[in-house]
């Protein structure tokens, strides 16, 4: 049996930061022409951080909400900004999601990178460590400059590394959508520090901010988070920089930075301003109602295969918005789950995309057909993916969305019945790519030589579709870790608002 001392426990999660970096120092030190050493070395770094995360899950407590593996630094002491990390039960899946898409990135990009090597998986472990900080940090200040900084290697990833001419314009679009929404942030985050005098998280859970000041706060908050969703009107970033990107760029775009947006309003908006959220919460429905529809409509009528599961993405995200303002356990929950899940299924379609690009370098969908016929291992798994895209019962889109709408509806009727529609129209879509893709007759004109999936296409798959499935059969091993954090989490942000209101003498709110 391993011996942990609490020391050890305490400090992993530093190391498990930290370890990218070290793989980043190593890779700096090898030639760029010695290729192999260099794929090995950050292959076998980002497993090892892999592996390690997991032994988070393993000591996490789970019948507290507290954070923990919680290690604290003082960073500029006379101006009480200090270096703090730990994770609770909303952080911990992300942190393994990312882990996990980090290693598979690197794999699926063992042969289609052909230029830059070396600079492309410094790029990847630098977007690792800089992912881990933004879901661990425990100070505001810090959480912004990781959650901008996360922005920097993947600018480089699309533009660089992208497959087409327009890469430069979308990397534009990319970083400038995302960059100028965080600017009231951090213009926010410096007038809190200036009215309390810390940014650490811990210390701004014990404030209430009076009213005006929550929706002043609320909003330029809003304005960064809802861009990294992304919500409508600020989507359109996401279908350029998808289409642009490479494979490996897709993945992690889809399966994790699109969570940027959707943790920062748990872990921040929330707690910190509570009025505000249920103040602002019928117009975050209402804009996440419109994308959900307008989204869904807008996929159909694509003709690029990228760009169909692009804006797919869009929908299921603004969906989980509405999971997460229903404020209540369940929806949360759902919200939470839902997002992993579009972490193993977004990514996992995606990586579909780049398997048949990778061989016939097109992703318009009128050159495909027929492929069940050449391809049928791909073809299977495809379909797979496609039903969970769908939410087939057993899968885990559907879990995340039976509890979304579970909990939204204790919230707002409408809103839901609403919502639930994107469950039809993304059975339209799915099932209309997928019937395009497979069958019918293969187009010989256009592509000759058809190459089913090979051992290492499908060892990427296999943790991505057994995630799907342990989420959709067995997700209370999930929601019994995160059920406390987000107990407290509906506590602290009902018991503000209560305590607002009372303070205003104002007993609308019951």
């Amino acid at each position: 049996m391993l011996d942990f001392s609490l020391s050890t426990v305490t400090s992993l999660l530093v190391f498990i930061l930290l370890l990218p970096l070290i793989g980043v120092f190593l890779l700096l030190l090898i030639p760029a022409s010695n290729c192999s050493l260099l794929k090995n070395i950050a292959l076998n770094v980002s497993c090892i951080t892999y592996v390690l995360s997991l032994f988070l899950w393993v000591f996490f407590n789970k019948s507290i909400g507290s954070f923990q593996f919680v290690s604290k630094l003082l960073w500029i002491p006379f101006l009480n900004f200090n270096f703090s990390v730990g994770i609770d039960g909303i952080s911990l899946f992300f942190i393994l999601l990312t882990t996990l898409l980090i290693f598979l990135c690197i794999l699926i990009s063992w042969t289609s990178v052909k230029k830059n090597i070396k600079e492309f998986l410094i790029a990847f472990l630098v977007m690792e460590f800089f992912l881990i900080g933004v879901f661990s940090i425990l100070d505001l200040l810090l959480f912004y400059i990781f959650f901008e900084s996360v922005l920097i290697p993947m600018y480089l990833i699309v533009g660089v590394w992208g497959s087409r001419e327009r890469k430069i314009k979308a990397a534009y679009f990319f970083f400038l959508y995302t960059l100028l929404g965080s600017v009231l942030m951090l213009l926010s985050i410096l007038y809190i520090y200036y009215q309390i005098g810390t940014t650490d998280y811990e210390v701004l859970l014990t404030f209430i901010f009076s009213k005006t000041e929550q929706k002043f706060l609320w909003f330029s908050f809003f304005s960064s988070f809802a861009t990294k969703v992304p919500m409508v009107p600020v989507h359109l970033w996401l279908p350029e920089a998808h289409v642009e990107a490479p494979t490996a760029g897709s993945v992690i775009l889809a399966g994790v930075l699109l969570k940027l947006g959707t943790y920062g309003f748990l872990r921040f908006s929330f707690p910190l301003f509570p009025e505000a959220s249920f103040y602002f919460a019928p117009i975050v429905y209402l804009f996440s109602i419109i994308g959900i529809v307008y989204t869904s409509f807008t996929a159909i009528r694509q003709t690029d295969f990228k760009r169909i599961i692009a804006y797919t993405s869009v929908a299921h995200m603004n969906l989980v918005m509405v999971g997460l303002f229903s404020f209540n356990t369940i929806g949360l929950e759902g919200a939470i789950l839902q997002s992993l899940s579009h972490g193993f299924v977004a990514s996992a379609l995606f990586l579909i995309i780049g398997i048949v690009y990778e061989r016939h370098h097109t992703r318009m969908v009128k050159y495909y057909g027929g492929l069940v016929h050449t391809m049928p291992l791909y073809t299977f798994i495809f379909l797979f993916f496609t039903m969970s895209n769908i939410g087939l019962p057993g899968t885990g889109s559907f879990v995340g969305e039976f509890l979304i709408l579970a909990g939204s509806f204790k919230t707002n009727t409408s809103a839901t019945f609403i919502s639930a529609t994107s469950m039809i129209i993304g059975g339209c879509y799915s099932l209309w790519l997928f019937n395009r893709i497979s069958y019918g007759n293969l187009k010989i004109q256009y592509l000759k030589d058809y190459v089913d999936i090979n051992k290492r296409e499908a060892l990427i798959f296999l943790p991505l579709i057994l995630g799907t499935i342990v989420i959709g059969l067995y997700p209370g091993i999930f929601l019994s870790s995160m059920h406390m954090s987000v107990n407290m989490l509906v506590e602290i942000t009902h018991i503000h608002n209560i305590h607002m209101i009372i303070s205003n003498k104002n007993f609308i709110f019951s």
